[in-house]
């Protein structure tokens, strides 16, 4: 019997509009893969692939003859863990002066962690947290989590 790997090697949103949510994620300070431009773009991090798509390609391939998505919340979250509880306000701040909106602000949570929500351009939720039981490598790659 065939598996299939456990890992996740590429995440990819479907852009509305790619050029304004490229400059958002690089005003974060991510590195941009060299090859990128405004028909496909993605930054590597942590050893996953995170990509910006034309979102009419992307329905074209992945929900061929289904509506696009309306804007707004998926119902999917996406998360940044940091190494440190007071990062998680750091990181926020950046974010949110990056250009990031404010869905809820970072405060202690029951699970033991902190963190808060944001918004990306297109309204693409990012969760910015600290979890003491997380450990990461030298490049910031998820080891181990509780």
């Amino acid at each position: 019997m065939s598996t299939v790997p456990s890992r996740l090697s590429v995440v990819t949103l479907g852009a509305r509009d790619i050029g304004t949510l490229r400059s958002f994620y690089r005003s974060l300070g991510w590195p941009e893969v060299p090859a990128s431009d405004d028909g496909w773009s993605a930054f590597l991090l942590g050893g996953v692939l995170f990509a910006l798509y034309p979102l009419p390609e992307l329905a074209a391939e992945a929900a061929p003859g289904m509506p696009e998505p309306a804007a707004g919340w998926s119902g999917v979250t996406l998360a940044c863990n940091v190494d440190s509880r007071e990062e998680v306000d750091t990181a926020f701040a950046a974010a949110v002066e990056a250009g990031a909106t404010v869905v809820a602000e970072p405060t202690d949570r029951p699970w033991g962690g902190r963190s808060g929500y944001l918004a990306d351009p297109e309204g693409n939720r990012w969760e910015i947290a600290w979890a003491g039981t997380a450990r990461f490598d030298e490049r910031g790659a998820l080891l181990s989590f509780g």
